[in-house]
């Protein structure tokens, strides 16, 4: 069993959650859910006891895994060690043992000792730990030759994996999951999502990929009002109940306002007459009639429109025999491919397969995109093509979101400065609502560019596409940074676009519902060109 009781933590005058109680049982899934600041990451904090409650206690279970957020504490440690070290009470006792054995001359106390530590050792699994270890390394994709390999070796996306395999480790009772599919391709969340649905303990897993939350979850804890209100059901369903409940509360509210209103005429009207018990009943009335206090939601939902100032030429590009390649590694391998207007293309695949350098390979051609801005985001200084043509069509105009998006803006400016330079004809007005529209507040307009936080900074790039209004979007993991509403209003607003998208994303609802045409990296460096949905192309693979 894991549960908080009457816990409470606020900032200042800012209050997360007031007196909250909720129990988490074994078997059961939960989504931790609330926009950006609304406390997750702090109450995950809270459950794992990387912080103490302001008020209120936290009851834990022994074994506890939790998803680290520190991809350099175990640089020293190789990826099979790493993951090991999430069973504490395992590693704890082979590190003991391991140094014992390391004398030369053992006393009979060392003796005792070994024996009491060989028992955790088999208590724990240790004898099948490396084993055990490999094969969470092997569904997460991390190849074998990788196992020996110290962290620091390791790039990012790999970390992040080991890291997830360390919090799975060990059968946990519990497992506390901070956007455990940050970083992962589709095929390893498909692999996490199996894992977690047959896993017998808690799951409490605070996620942006709704997709992930509808798949895994069977409740919905939901941070908002001020509080921590359980749903039995997936994150579409709390969401339905939720609004649900919101509107017969303020439909109840509506009713009772109305009726309280009108016995507080009565009272007026009567008080001073001879009606003075009628008076008095109609006031005890008014106090049982007391409305619901509702607590202000902090959910924040940006608008996000995307419009063309002209559309491009029916033929927007020519792809004939692409070919990459870094040294000895072919990435892509003579792709030949046709785009016409008003398709929207996912570029899928293992991380690492070639969907960035696909991007940079047709960006590198384009008639808007200038090389500076690729070599910034990219940090590669070679060909961006080693063979092959990229033929962009008539009025191409092409609106560019970056993996690496931080660095396309510059520090030293204000956010309406930075804005305003990409259309100097739009009066400062037009710039304030388009930052409104992306819940920036009206003073964060003359917020500093240095200090932006990753949300700020992919909330600013969607400002300045939608006030270039190019007629090709190419969107590299433009979801990263950006919470559950604002993904909702970005999967919209793609679907409405009259013009051309290149998507790159691990967002399995945003691929299914706005991709017309799949690209596929496959293990050979064959690129698969399915012309239709991704639900189309899963059964296409399947048959």
């Amino acid at each position: 069993m894991l549960s908080v009781s009457n816990v409470s933590m606020r900032y200042g005058a800012k209050i997360l959650f007031d007196e909250v109680s909720v129990a988490f049982t074994a078997g059961k899934r939960y989504g931790l859910t609330g926009p950006n600041g609304s406390g997750k990451s702090t109450f995950m904090k809270l459950l794992s006891g990387e912080l103490e409650p302001q008020k209120g206690t936290v009851v834990r279970p022994r074994k506890l895994g939790v998803l680290s957020q520190d991809q350099f504490a175990f640089d020293a440690y190789t990826a099979i060690d790493t993951v090991i070290m999430g069973n504490k009470r395992l590693w704890a006792a082979m590190q003991e043992r391991d140094g014992i054995y390391a004398k030369h001359d053992m006393t009979d106390e060392d003796g005792m000792k070994l024996g009491e530590l060989e028992g955790i050792v088999g208590e724990e699994d240790g004898y099948t730990a490396e084993s055990d270890a490999a094969i969470l390394l092997d569904g997460l994709d991390i190849p074998e030759e990788v196992h020996s390999r110290k962290m620091s070796e390791l790039q990012g996306g790999q970390k992040v994996r080991v890291l997830l395999a360390q919090a799975l480790f060990g059968h946990p009772q519990a497992l506390l999951l901070d956007e455990p599919t940050n970083n992962l391709d589709l095929d390893s969340i498909h692999w996490l999502q199996g894992f977690l649905n047959v896993y017998d303990g808690v799951v409490i897993a605070i996620s942006h990929d709704r997709h992930f939350l509808n798949s895994i979850c069977t409740h919905i804890a939901d941070i908002d009002y001020e509080t921590i209100i359980t749903y039995t059901g997936s994150y579409d369903e709390m969401v339905l109940a939720k609004t649900q409940v919101r509107s017969q509360v303020e439909s109840q509210n509506a009713q009772r306002e109305k009726k309280i209103a009108q016995l507080n005429e009565f009272i007026a009207r009567f008080s001073a007459g001879t009606r003075s018990s009628q008076v008095q009943s109609r006031r005890k009335e008014v106090e049982r009639l007391q409305v619901t206090e509702l607590a202000k939601s902090n959910i924040a939902r940006p608008y996000i429109k995307f419009e063309q100032k002209r559309p491009s030429g029916k033929h927007l590009l020519e792809i004939e025999h692409l070919s990459k390649a870094y040294g000895d590694k072919t990435v892509i391998r003579d792709f030949t491919a046709s785009i016409t207007r008003g398709e929207r293309i996912a570029l899928m695949g293992r991380n690492g397969a070639g969907k960035t350098t696909l991007v940079n390979s047709l960006l590198a051609n384009s008639p808007t995109t200038p090389e500076a801005e690729l070599r910034k985001t990219s940090g590669y200084d070679g060909p961006f093509v080693d063979s092959g043509k990229v033929i962009w069509g008539h009025e191409a105009s092409i609106g560019y979101f970056a993996q690496d998006h931080r660095s396309l803006i510059e520090g030293g400016t204000t956010v309406l400065e930075w804005l305003h330079q990409w259309n100097p004809a739009a009066v400062g007005e037009e710039i304030r609502g388009l930052l409104g529209q992306m819940l920036f507040q009206r003073d964060e307009a003359t917020k500093s560019t240095n200090v932006l936080s990753g949300g700020e900074a992919a909330r600013l790039l969607f400002c300045k596409l939608m006030l270039q209004k190019p007629n090709v979007l190419v969107l590299d993991e433009p979801t990263n940074h950006l919470d559950l509403e604002a993904i909702n209003a970005l999967n919209i607003s793609l679907q409405r676009y009259q013009g051309t998208v290149f998507l790159v994303s691990h967002d399995h609802d945003l691929i299914d519902e706005v991709a017309t045409r799949i690209w596929h990296f496959e293990s050979d460096h064959k690129l698969t060109d399915f012309k239709g949905t991704y639900e189309e192309y899963q059964a296409a693979v399947v048959v």
